[in-house]
């Protein structure tokens, strides 16, 4: 007999030994069965974050649950068996939600309960505030443990990833430096005159054009070349357009 079924029995059992009224025994029995949605929710949690289901990132981190409630004017008929799930397009990190659905009862219902996942592990944190376009030292962040799933951006995990990138937005003191933050240095303008390489197998050629956007090292540009063709490549770090042929 499941939890849920056998908290019922109980309930009944005991409202009709004491002579309780009928409404308020079916209100203790949505009581105890809610509770017991939230202990198959909760082992269902564990279970999966165990399996480390929740944390999309390589990194080692240390999770943390906090498990909402549903709301008290449900009234959920007994279920013998209960399947929690992941909801189509949901993931186990930040806030988010599972649903859990009766496959076996009187009544079938399905219903969804807010859950937070946070995960705590090493990251950068900014010391001090930042600039737009400003060019990130070693000194302006220090490391620290924060909750990678507070936001929906990445955590920069790795300083070869931000130190020398440029802030692509004012930055405030104590912010947890974030994909999306920091790109490469402009190495050029838009109107900008730039070198174009091409090559393939044992030759190589050069010529000059003028870039359509500014660009920094790995950027994707266009290049209107002198001939009035416009080609794309990727910015190597001398600046210059690199065309894959």
């Amino acid at each position: 007999m499941s939890i849920a079924r056998r908290a019922a029995v109980s309930v009944a059992t005991f409202c009709r030994k004491q002579g309780v009224l009928a409404a308020a025994c079916a209100l203790a029995a949505v009581s105890v069965h809610a509770q017991s949605v939230e202990q198959v929710s909760q082992q269902w949690l564990n279970n999966a974050l165990a399996q480390g289901s929740a944390s999309p990132q390589e990194m080692p981190l240390r999770l943390e649950v906090e498990l909402g409630r549903l709301d008290p004017r449900l009234n959920l008929a007994p279920c013998a068996r209960m399947e929690p799930y992941l909801p189509n397009g949901s993931k186990l990190w930040g806030r988010t939600r599972i649903g859990i659905r009766c496959l076996e009862g009187s009544r079938l219902w399905n219903v969804f309960m807010p859950v937070t996942v946070k995960a705590w592990g090493p990251a950068w944190v900014l010391t001090n505030n930042v600039t737009l376009g400003d060019v990130l030292s070693p000194q302006d962040a220090m490391q620290s443990e924060v909750d990678w799933a507070a936001e929906t951006a990445a955590v920069i995990a790795l300083p070869d990833d931000w130190v020398g990138q440029s802030a692509a937005r004012s930055l405030s003191s104590g912010q947890t430096l974030r994909q999306g933050m920091v790109r490469a240095p402009q190495l050029f303008k838009a109107g900008s005159p730039v070198k174009v390489v091409a090559g393939g197998t044992g030759f190589q050629v050069t010529s000059s054009g003028q870039a359509l956007s500014a660009g920094g090292q790995g950027q994707a540009v266009r290049v209107r070349m002198d001939n009035g063709r416009i080609v794309s490549g990727t910015v190597n770090a001398r600046g210059e357009v690199v065309v894959n042929q």
